[in-house]
């Protein structure tokens, strides 16, 4: 383990900063410095906030100098995803159009509730164009580089987020998921992800993609960073609709209860097929090491990928179509072809994609009444080359875009919440294993995530850099 500062855990520098054994300032120095030394090989980063982040550490220690208690996350360096706004800076959604845009006025409202748990934001991160993306490499930014192995993709659209994280930059990174753009960069940077359930965290300011899907959620190296930021966000919010009116239900203080009274089950059927073996033999893994031998099928999982195919190329196109119509040249071409096929989908099938939505979400309820808790595997393989555009899944060659989130799609398209954690494997490139609760449960997904890091059965340390 490296005596980088930098590489401290978030819970541990937020103890060592309360009880004065380092400061905020310290703190957050070693990050820069780090972000300063590695990002340039890593590429995580589009936008640095050194003199704001060091004003907000400095006031923090002065805080803690008159007496006052901080927050949970005193002192901790974190970072978002550049579809979140920053005061100061255009929120450029990873594409080349937005930078045209005014600086937001303010912060989005997930980075004030960091902040106000004592937090301190560092940066903005590297993201997929709108977020239409499961590889991390932007056109207009250059690609986020795996950590692990900077000659393969860290995974999108959260790339800068999983990146960020696993290469020790920052201890705590804010993602977002429509389809599995948390839970894939976890998986392949190595890192602890969570995609709460839809409507758990507000949204409000941050630049959309699919309302219906879009859910914000933080990715960190330590189970309780991952909680504790959680914590940190929940809370309802009149600025977006779909946040839940549920008051928040932290899961820190049941974080190290166990799982004796979980039910856990493996899905089997379509999350048992269509990937490379190491993928299934991952959560074989986790299975074992968990003591589970049920299995369980979730219905209709294959049908529930295609409607959220359809859903997101429809919502995403209506979004753009202003876009599309006076700036298409701007945009990534593989983002702008699907976006212009999804303008061109008929009304009626996306209508039957709704009311499959429905159907797929009481049938899944059906399951969550006799088990807690999900195994299944977070992507079919591990990270693929950088550029690489196909590669080969149970005997078929398939597009490598258009298909890693063969295993997230089902789950986000219902709202489920999730938690992604890595599985080391010899060779350096990690995969993931989703940890999947039914609505409202995040914190029995968090407390298998614990059980699993507290047992060293798995683990999110940063990448030898």
């Amino acid at each position: 383990m490296s005596d980088d500062p930098a590489l401290m855990h978030g819970h541990a520098i937020a103890a060592a900063v309360r009880d004065r054994r380092t400061s905020a300032t310290a703190a957050v120095t070693a990050a820069l410095a780090r972000i300063a030394r590695v990002d340039g090989t890593v590429n995580a980063f589009t936008d640095v906030v050194a003199e704001r982040a060091l004003a907000r550490a400095g006031s923090i220690d002065a805080a803690i100098a008159r007496g006052e208690v901080p927050g949970a996350l005193a002192g901790v360096p974190f970072a978002v995803k550049n579809l979140i706004d920053v005061a100061g800076l255009p929120t450029r959604a990873g594409s080349k159009i937005n930078r045209a845009r005014p600086p937001a006025a303010r912060d989005g409202a997930t980075l004030r509730r960091m902040e106000a748990a004592g937090a301190i934001l560092v940066g903005a991160l590297n993201m997929g164009e709108y977020a239409y993306d499961f590889t991390g490499e932007n056109v207009h930014d250059g690609a986020t580089r795996n950590p692990h192995d900077l000659g393969h993709m860290s995974g999108g659209s959260s790339g800068g987020s999983g990146g960020a994280v696993g290469a020790g930059l920052v201890p705590i990174a804010l993602g977002s998921d429509t389809n599995g753009s948390i839970r894939v960069p976890s998986a392949f940077c190595g890192c602890f992800g969570l995609k709460p359930t839809y409507g758990r965290l507000t949204r409000a300011g941050s630049f959309p993609f699919v309302g219906s899907l879009d859910h914000l959620g933080p990715m960190a190296r330590s189970v309780t960073d991952l909680a504790l930021a959680y914590d940190a966000m929940q809370g309802p919010d009149p600025e977006d609709a779909a946040t839940t009116a549920r008051a928040p239900e932290p899961a820190t203080p049941a974080l190290d209860d166990g799982i004796a009274d979980l039910r856990i089950a493996v899905a089997g059927g379509y999350f048992a097929t269509g990937g490379d073996p190491e993928a299934f033999a991952a959560v074989a893994a986790i299975a074992g090491a968990l003591k589970v031998t049920r299995r369980v099928e979730i219905p209709e999982a294959a049908r529930a990928r295609a409607a959220a195919y359809l859903i997101t190329a429809a919502e995403g196109a209506a979004l753009h179509l202003d876009r599309l119509r006076t700036r298409a040249d701007d945009f990534d071409p593989a983002v702008r072809d699907r976006l212009i096929a999804g303008a061109m989908i008929p009304a009626p099938w996306v209508e039957g994609a709704q009311r499959f939505r429905r159907w797929y979400r009481a049938a899944v309820a059906e399951l969550f009444a006799d088990v807690d808790v999900i195994l299944a595997p977070s992507t079919p393989c591990r990270a693929p080359t950088s550029g690489q555009t196909h590669f080969v899944l149970d005997g078929v060659t398939l597009p490598v875009r258009a298909n890693i989130g063969v295993f997230t799609q089902p789950i986000s398209f219902i709202g489920l919440p999730v938690v992604a954690v890595p599985v080391r494997v010899d060779d350096g490139l990690p995969l993931g294993v989703q940890v999947i609760a039914a609505p409202w449960r995040e914190g029995s997904a968090l407390r298998v995530a614990r059980h699993l890091e507290r047992e060293g059965i798995v683990s999110a340390p940063a990448a030898d850099l």
